[in-house]
């Protein structure tokens, strides 16, 4: 039987998932035991969930880590197709999950998941075989428009939820996807004028969307309305101050902070644990980043330099996202913090991602 080594690069990723995922579990626990009670009347309900979730997701990294990443050049079609009908079922009654006003799950079974999770993975594996495909012919506009037209269906498909958060996360992937694969850079400022003005044109369209930005300008405008959200966010950043109030200690996890489990886990994190305790975390990512970044230009070919850069950046914007949105620097909007964010889908897609990165380590030594 053929011995499996583990360099210093893949031990830094796999510790820096499991203290991740193992700190998501107990953060979950302590940020949603007392909603837990409250609605369904079991403490453990959310913490069950991201258990689960967490063993599945070892799962599939246990997959990927011995899949050959190169097979899945097969599939990059396949998983757009699968990505589309998946964001389309969302839309279709008694399969759709409506949940405040908006459709981002599926239920099946007793399940439900959120196809986004899938399609923000699926572009990256697209881009990576399309541009690894096409290396010679890169600052081509004909190069350029595939990516950025199977982009542009994901995020009309997503900001139909709707849902605003995992459109700007799959917009930017697109964007960092055609950069890392030699996009010409005039193109680049024709997207930015484009970018400039879609946003507020969108922002119009959706009357909730120009609300919340009014609220980020002035949550005290609206401090039982809009702003609430924000304005508890910022509580619970200044009550934690340097050390925190100790953990499973928050007071606004007692249903003053809406989607304390999830969306805004970061700022519980932020008063239990404090400024340091938070560093902390935001230095383990900053780890796992700089070592995927480290597989990346290690890669023995272009595919897989593009694919491990490419789940890099999806961890990145989703990690710089959330904590933008909880600290008031960017508008509020839904969006997980990977690993530790209740949200079962999540875990599984992004640790089964982690597994490709670390096949794609271990091949290349």
């Amino acid at each position: 039987m053929k011995k499996i080594k583990v360099d210093k690069t893949s031990l830094t990723i796999i510790l820096c998932m499991l203290t991740l995922c193992i700190f998501g579990c107990i953060m979950v626990y302590s940020a949603s035991c007392y909603s837990s009670q409250k609605n369904f009347d079991n403490q453990w309900y959310f913490l069950v969930k991201q258990i689960i979730g967490v063993l599945l997701g070892l799962c599939g990294f246990i997959f990927f880590y011995f899949f050959d990443y190169k097979k899945l050049q097969k599939f990059k079609w396949i998983m757009f197709i699968v990505s589309i009908v998946l964001l389309v079922l969302v839309f279709i009654p008694g399969i759709g999950i409506s949940n405040y006003g908006a459709r981002r799950w599926i239920g099946l079974f007793g399940f439900s998941f959120q196809p986004s999770e899938i399609a923000k993975f699926s572009l990256v594996l697209f881009c990576a075989c399309h541009f690894a495909k096409n290396k010679d012919n890169a600052k081509s506009f004909k190069t350029m428009l595939l990516p950025l037209m199977v982009g542009a269906v994901f995020c009309l498909l997503v900001i139909l939820e709707p849902n605003m958060s995992i459109t700007m996360c799959i917009a930017i992937v697109m964007v960092c996807m055609m950069f890392f694969g030699g996009t010409n850079l005039k193109y680049f400022v024709i997207l930015g004028c484009l970018a400039l003005v879609m946003v507020p044109v969108l922002i119009i369209m959706e009357p909730y969307r120009l609300l919340r930005l009014m609220a980020f300008l002035d949550p005290w405008a609206s401090p039982q309305g809009e702003g609430f959200q924000l304005i508890q966010s910022l509580y619970s950043l200044g009550n934690g101050g340097l050390f925190g109030v100790g953990l499973f200690s928050s007071r606004q996890k007692y249903l003053y902070l809406p989607f304390a489990e999830s969306d805004f886990i970061f700022s519980i994190i932020c008063e239990e644990l404090g400024f340091f305790g938070a560093s902390i975390i935001v230095i383990i990512f900053a780890v796992l980043i700089g070592a995927l970044v480290k597989v990346s230009l290690n890669a023995k070919d272009r595919f897989a330099s593009l694919l491990v850069a490419g789940i890099a950046c999806v961890i990145g914007v989703q990690v710089i996202l959330n904590i933008a949105v909880v600290t008031g620097s960017i508008p509020p909007t839904g969006l997980p913090l990977p690993f530790i964010s209740a949200g079962s889908t999540s875990l599984m897609v992004f640790m089964s991602a982690l597994g490709v990165c670390l096949n794609v380590n271990r091949q290349s030594k």
